[in-house]
């Protein structure tokens, strides 16, 4: 795994130099991915050079070692001693550095939520599950930008999606797809009964033109006026649009702006990160079962959590994860269980990589 090191280091070398040039440099779309591409290289390429210099070192006392000297030799052998340790503790954090790397985990996120069964009782779980992304999101020190939202009664969500903008938003949100189950009893219970509702999340991350190349063939564009509901107010103008890629029959609608150019705008940026979504879902769907490093599908039919209202209770079926704090949970305070979802994929991959040699 530590055989091509050079490469990386090559590649970021070629990255830092080719924005010298002018031709790049004026370039803003060539620019944004280039620099992505050295911010996501740049602490393996750190570690790497760390891990050259102590080869050197090591090689250094390695020959001390044969002076004459006796009081050198002893020093020299102290030296390696500690250095041979250094080397190993390097050589472990490049193995997850390579092992964890995610092309998409520096990205944005691109948040969608549905309800499911349920009714009204499953509309408003979706409008709780917003609050709850909301908030995590600002606890982050995060942006959230809505893109479009359908209501379905007072409190009710029937359809949100927003984006969320923060340094590496999709690697600490990616396991929250799924299905989510909510068990409570509604107000309008009159006879105390628990009912189960659902919705579904999809984290997708933010695709830009340079991650998806669209033809602009591929695109049909309605154009049409807000409605009252979903829209800031009800438009007199021609504002809302309805974006369909053709290839795919992706459909994204947003009618949120009162400008038709950032309705375009926020809609493309739907149609890109769904159609980045199917690829990774492609790739996932070609490794096999033993060897998938995701903690489970996250597919939307996957049911990854219960929110038990009776019992204050939170389940997290992936990881047999159970925590009797619902109403901070939905406040935000989602942070306990992100972590261990994380240090589970993580334990996942390091198993597999050691298992595979």
């Amino acid at each position: 795994m530590l055989e091509n090191l050079d490469e990386f280091e090559s590649r970021y070398d070629d990255l830092v130099k080719s924005l010298e040039d002018p031709t790049i440099s004026q370039d803003y779309t060539k620019v944004e991915k280039i620099t992505r591409e050295i911010a996501s290289l740049k602490d393996i390429v750190l570690l790497i050079r760390q891990y050259k210099k102590l080869l050197i070192d090591i090689d250094e006392s390695t020959k001390m070692l044969l002076v004459e000297d006796r009081e050198l030799a002893t020093l020299a052998r102290e030296d390696l001693d500690n250095l041979v340790i250094d080397k190993a503790k390097i050589e472990n954090e490049i193995r997850q550095k390579l092992i964890l790397s995610d092309p998409n985990d520096e990205k944005n996120v691109m948040l969608e939520i549905r309800a499911g069964v349920g009714g009204d009782e499953a509309g408003l779980f979706a409008s709780e599950l917003f609050t709850m992304y909301t908030r995590y999101a600002q606890k982050q020190n995060w942006k959230v930008d809505l893109v479009s939202i359908t209501q379905s009664g007072l409190g009710s969500i029937k359809e949100v999606i927003f984006q969320i903008t923060g340094k590496g938003a999709y690697s600490i949100l990616k396991h929250e797809s799924g299905g989510h189950r909510v068990q409570r009893i509604p107000i309008t219970e009159s006879g105390g009964r628990i009912h189960t509702s659902s919705a579904t999340v999809a984290v997708l991350p933010e695709a830009n033109e340079v991650d998806v190349y669209i033809k602009n063939d591929d695109l049909k564009i309605d154009v049409f006026r807000a409605s009252g509901a979903g829209g800031q107010s009800v438009q007199k103008n021609s504002t809302a649009i309805r974006i369909t890629h053709l290839p795919t029959g992706i459909v994204a609608v947003c009618q949120d702006e009162r400008s038709q150019l950032k309705n375009k705008e926020k809609a493309m940026s739907v149609i890109r990160s769904r159609i980045l979504g199917k690829e990774i879902e492609k790739q996932q769907k070609k490794i096999s079962d033993s060897r998938r490093s995701q903690v489970g599908s996250g597919d939307r039919s996957d049911r990854i959590r219960t929110y038990n209202f009776p019992q204050s209770r939170v389940t997290d079926h992936r990881i047999n994860l159970t925590k009797h704090t619902l109403e901070s949970f939905l406040d935000g305070d989602i942070e306990e269980i992100i972590s261990a979802l994380l240090d589970h994929e993580r334990s996942l991959k390091l198993s597999q990589a050691l298992q595979s040699g």
